[in-house]
């Protein structure tokens, strides 16, 4: 039986010809295309785009090597298989018919079997072909999907980043450091795409964060302190209805998490937080510490190695602690 309702484009100026061959594929559930002469062949080749021609050679006007060469010259074309149909059996005519561009040759009087069994060979080569492009065509359409969504983050960070002028350039800084340390303490490169994209997203929840707060140049009071402290959960409930993203909230919605369970907003505990929270929240306080704020000028970077040091077991976890050490001295 043919292969998924695969079309064949029949070329033969004699109407017996075409009947003998229709009568052959009959029932092989192909669909069947008939054309007289070469242009005519052509047409129908360009409009139909068969799964394979079968191509009489001795025709009037154009025969078939010159129409096979015609084909073949088409982009649209060039990879549909041609099957040469010819009563001349000899080495020339062959020899002729591959260099048109023909991929096999059947002579006449055909065997009806032989003839079945090379269509069905070739339709479901050809089939396979065709999935195998549009799997490729698929992947690459995914691939520029992802790079589009990776676009669309980085963006976002960005805004961020020039909503909080305090801290313009801290994302993409503490998105670096983060996947560097990460990878030091060998997470797979899969994890580390979900943490770069985390990392970048790791204060979008401050966008629910009212700007008189976010911008204030004193101290925030008890109540502003908790709407400040909801920005994890704020950035927990904008992410997670985005399927693609949720692999990537651990950060943003842990990132304040303290390894002794004093941090906010669920108070999670040390291996209770995520391991991507607790590798970033080393580097947003390095990060934190190490630049400049209207407020203070930045630490030495002895002094912030000091502070992390002294916090590991209560703010860090000492295990990332050791790993940051040792990162930081490379």
């Amino acid at each position: 039986m043919g292969d998924n309702n695969s079309i064949i484009l029949i070329v033969d100026d004699e109407p017996a010809g075409r009947h003998t061959l229709e009568s052959i594929l009959e029932g092989q559930d192909y669909q069947l295309i008939m054309a007289e002469n070469g242009p005519e062949a052509i047409e129908k080749a360009q409009k139909f785009i068969p799964d394979v021609i079968l191509l009489d050679v001795m025709m009037p006007g154009m025969d078939g090597f010159e129409v096979c060469r015609h084909l073949r010259n088409d982009p649209n074309l060039a990879e549909v298989p041609i099957i040469i149909l010819t009563a001349l059996d000899d080495r020339k005519s062959l020899l002729q018919g591959l260099e048109a561009g023909a991929d096999d040759y059947l002579t006449k009087p055909y065997d009806r079997y032989e003839l079945r069994a090379r269509l069905l060979g070739i339709t479901r080569l050809n089939r396979y072909r065709k999935l195998l492009d549009e799997r490729a065509n698929i992947e690459t359409a995914h691939e520029q999907l992802l790079s589009a969504y990776d676009a669309t983050i980085e963006g976002w960070s960005r805004a961020m980043d020039l909503r909080d002028k305090e801290t313009e350039g801290h994302t993409l800084r503490v998105t670096d450091l983060s996947v560097k340390l990460a990878r030091n303490m060998g997470i797979n490169e899969g994890e580390l795409l979900f943490i770069r994209r985390g990392a970048l997203l790791h204060d979008i929840g401050k966008l629910g964060v009212p700007d008189a707060i976010l911008h204030k140049a004193s101290s925030l009071n008890d109540d502003e302190w908790k709407i400040m402290r909801q920005h994890p959960q704020f950035a927990y409930d904008m992410l997670y209805p985005i399927e693609y993203l949720r692999p990537a909230l651990d950060i943003p919605f842990c990132h304040h998490e303290k390894f002794d369970g004093t941090g906010y907003p669920r108070q999670l505990k040390g291996e209770q937080i995520p391991l991507s929270a607790r590798i970033f929240a080393i580097v947003d306080v390095w990060d934190a510490l190490t630049s400049d704020r209207p407020y203070r000028p930045a630490w030495e970077k002895q002094k912030a190695m000091d502070f992390i040091n002294e916090q590991s077991g209560k703010h860090f976890d000492p295990k990332v602690v050791e790993a940051f050490n040792k990162m930081m001295k490379e």
